[in-house]
């Protein structure tokens, strides 16, 4: 790596600081370097020492690691530490009792509204997810069998995951902003036996009627040829103030089970199941452009192991430190650092369900102020949200103990980066902008905290053991600095190991494309310090007079002016320049688009990148589709540009009546060459 010098503006270079080298596990670059060599070098050896921090009933008898990533070899395939008997619970929660973290506070939940909380110790976390794993087995579930959870964040939701985790269970959580139509689909692609959700919740003043979006479901699956015998229903209400009419909720007694009243009398005790390492721990869906969904599958040994680490080191958690991730446990998000890399690491977590505007949007700041949270890690989306609000919001409140800021879902701008940076963690806290997919298990490109100098906008550098490179449309791999494909060379242990049901789709999704790698999908740039800059999917990059530009880069521009809240950038066909540019902004309260905006916005664009990528045509618009996770849904504005009528997948939006808005507001401005 060449020298790095430390500026003043959004290119500057932020060093560890030396408060957080000096308590960091990993402290320098050479040590982060060595480290880096000898997981690539000899990657068994590594993950080998790493993997014996666990509880093994029985040591892997294979191979430690087996694998092919050439379709002309035979199958894809990867597997580690075939053979080893383990149970991914017992380790999360049996074995740091054992080793005295019994009355250690787990996970202290917080709901929509402020006077909803709740604490639970790892002890007391054992006790529920015991009686809940012999609840499950009294219904008939047994190792292998797949449950469906269509819960809110709650302690419950992640008792019902470990429960399935205990007994040898495979479970898919399912995000509850899904509609009847896209949890039945799932429950019938996972040939789940069993759903488990709550009567409701809510999202600031709004109702989601979970039992009776689950309800319809059920009756769809019944028709489809697939019916459920049971569907446990937790009462998520119960701790909820009657500010607001909550409707009926719907009841069948011969497949309605009430959680309490199937808790209340079994036993706290459950022996967990041994299962293989390459046994399967669960299934997350994610969706596709086909407009099918791809169920990812994890195993327990692998995941585990490379999702502990990753939690550990990413951001340098000790056991005095408190983590709170904004992500849902519907996503990868939840899963990883909610759940099975936090409690590996003895952590103490903070959950919530609720959004960061309600009661105002102070929420964040309030939690992390009455728990003192030293680990932040949340979405750009909700950064985002957050910056158009009064600074006050933020001022308002200490955030004295946090150390570490985190940002996780999309490739985050620059400005946003600063804001969050500067406002949020008052320029001391370092910011870990991790990338990674629902495929990849935890990140596999970011900084560590006491290591990595920072460069606004960049994942920085890979992760132990991930091998990545750029090719270009041909496969050629690109050497130093350059553009193109992100794609990963080597198997680690974290990745998913197929598509569940559907294992060619896994091969043309991920190794067809450039045959030898692991290919992410997403553009990258890498500068001439080695860092990557994630720059979008690849299918959002666009050509337009012979310039490769991605979304990215676009999007950080329209950023630059302070009337841009959010923004999303795509293309549409064009007869002379190959492809034209479309921008979609949402505007900052009290701001109103006019020509003036417009034109400052172009100049900005020209300017930062040159006059072929200002764009063709700016789109004011009140919000953009997503997913949870904070992603943008760019396929779906690319469609709408260009006026396709069949959108492919839209159940995983947070809001899918957004895409109809978005047509009525383009369709008269939108010219198809």
């Amino acid at each position: 790596m060449k020298s790095l010098k430390t500026d003043l503006d959004l290119n500057a270079i932020y060093p560890p600081s030396d408060t957080i080298q000096e308590k960091a596990y990993v402290s320098s670059l050479e040590e982060y370097l060595k480290r880096y060599s000898a997981s690539i070098e000899d990657p068994v050896q590594f993950w080998k020492k790493i993997a014996a921090q666990f509880f093994w009933k029985r040591q892997p008898t294979g191979p430690f690691l087996s694998y092919n990533f050439d379709l002309k070899k035979g199958p894809i395939f990867t597997k580690w530490m075939e053979g080893g008997l383990t149970n991914v619970c017992y380790n999360l929660v049996d074995k740091p009792i054992q080793e005295g973290y019994g009355d250690k506070i787990a996970y202290y939940w917080e709901g929509n509204e402020p006077s909803e909380q709740k604490q639970i110790t790892y002890q007391a976390l054992l006790n529920a997810i015991c009686k809940c794993a012999n609840v499950l087995k009294s219904l008939g579930i047994q190792k292998g069998d797949r449950v469906a959870i269509y819960m809110p964040t709650t302690i419950e939701a992640i008792v019902v995951m470990l429960s399935c985790a205990r007994i040898g269970a495979v479970h898919t959580v399912i995000f509850t902003g899904f509609s009847a139509d896209a949890l039945a689909e799932r429950i019938i692609a996972a040939k789940a036996k069993l759903l488990v959700t709550a009567n409701g919740t809510f999202r600031g003043t709004k109702f989601i009627a979970l039992k009776s979006i689950a309800t319809q479901a059920l009756i769809q699956c019944k028709a489809a040829g697939h019916p459920l015998h049971h569907c446990i229903v937790f009462n998520r209400l119960q701790t909820t103030p009657q500010t607001e009419p909550i409707p009926d909720i719907p009841w069948d007694d011969s497949i309605d089970l009430a959680w309490d009243t199937l808790m209340a009398p079994v036993s706290d005790l459950c022996e967990p199941e041994w299962v293989d390492a390459e046994d399967p721990l669960f299934i997350l869906y994610t969706s596709g452009s086909t407009g099918k969904p791809k169920g990812l599958l994890h195993t327990s040994g692998g995941y585990l192991l490379y999702a502990a680490t990753l939690f550990k080191y990413a951001f340098d958690y000790h056991p005095e430190d408190l983590f709170f991730c904004s992500g849902d446990l519907g996503w990868i998000t939840g899963h990883t650092f909610n759940v099975y890399g936090a409690l590996a690491c003895r952590s103490t977590s903070v959950i919530f369900d609720g959004i960061p505007t309600y009661p105002d949007g102070g929420r964040f700041w309030d939690l992390i102020d009455r728990y003192k949270v030293t680990t932040f890690y949340t979405a750009p989306t909700a950064i985002r949200t957050l910056m158009k609000l009064e600074s006050s919001y933020v001022t308002n409140y200490s955030r004295a103990s946090l150390r570490i800021l985190g940002s996780v879902g999309e490739p985050i701008d620059p400005a946003t980066w600063a804001w969050f940076y500067q406002v949020v963690g008052e320029s001391r806290c370092p910011i870990i902008d991790t990338f990674w997919q629902t495929e990849t298990g935890a990140p596999i490109i970011c900084p560590l905290p006491g290591v990595t100098p920072l460069k606004p906008g960049s994942a920085t550098l890979p992760f132990w053991g991930i091998l990545p490179t750029i090719v270009d449309d041909d496969g050629v791999e690109i050497i130093g600095e350059g553009k193109g494909h992100l794609v990963i060379k080597n198997p680690w242990p974290g990745m998913a190991r197929t598509i569940d049901g559907h294992h060619e789709r896994f091969e043309s999704t991920y190794f067809k494309p450039y045959n030898g790698y692991y290919y992410t999908g997403d553009g990258a740039r890498r500068d001439a310090d080695g860092y990557f800059w994630i720059i979008g999917r690849t299918d959002d990059m666009l050509n337009s007079s012979g310039h490769l530009l991605s979304t990215a880069e676009i999007e950080s521009a329209l950023m630059q002016h302070p009337s841009v809240a959010e923004a999303a950038a795509v293309s549409a066909p064009h007869p002379i320049k190959g492809e034209s540019i479309h921008c979609f902004i949402v505007l900052k309260d009290r701001w109103l688009y006019d020509h003036i905006i417009e034109s400052e916005i172009k100049s900005i664009i020209g300017n930062r990148l040159g006059a072929f990528a200002i764009p063709d045509l700016i789109h004011p618009v009140p919000a953009l589709p997503k997913v949870a996770s904070g992603k943008i849904m760019r396929r779906l504005l690319r469609k709408i540009v260009r006026q396709e009528v069949h959108l492919g997948d839209t159940s995983t939006l947070v809001d899918p009546t957004i895409v109809h808005q978005l047509r009525k507001l383009t369709q008269h401005k939108v010219k198809i060459f």
